[in-house]
């Protein structure tokens, strides 16, 4: 089971779980060579699965509640990438449309 887990751009967890995977140049080549970033203006959503992170998306909040997703990745192909990529979207659209946020994508 995919379990979807939250966590502030400077959270200690977050450079635990991801450390690994977004330094591999694999997954830095699946995003176009650019490195990963993150501060205090993130939301990274995570999906877990036997507690190994299988995809991610990190959200930056910018000023009058709009939420940019600059990229994500998911660590599966085909049917299996997009159950993971529709359960980190949909746990973006309710995290932030609730809330009165406009969601965005440069991707």
């Amino acid at each position: 089971m995919i379990q979807v887990i939250q966590l502030k751009g400077k959270d200690k967890h977050l450079y635990r779980l991801l450390a690994p995977m977004v330094m591999d140049p694999e997954v830095i080549r699946a995003n176009n060579n650019y490195p990963f970033k993150t501060g205090e203006e993130y939301v990274w959503f995570i999906a877990i699965e036997d507690k190994e992170v299988v995809g991610f998306v990190p959200v930056e909040q910018k000023s009058g509640k709009k939420a940019v997703i600059n990229n994500y990745y998911v660590a599966a192909v085909d049917e299996k990438r997009k159950e993971i990529l529709s359960l980190l979207l949909s746990s973006v659209v309710t995290a932030f449309i609730p809330a009165g946020w406009t969601l965005n994508s440069v991707t």
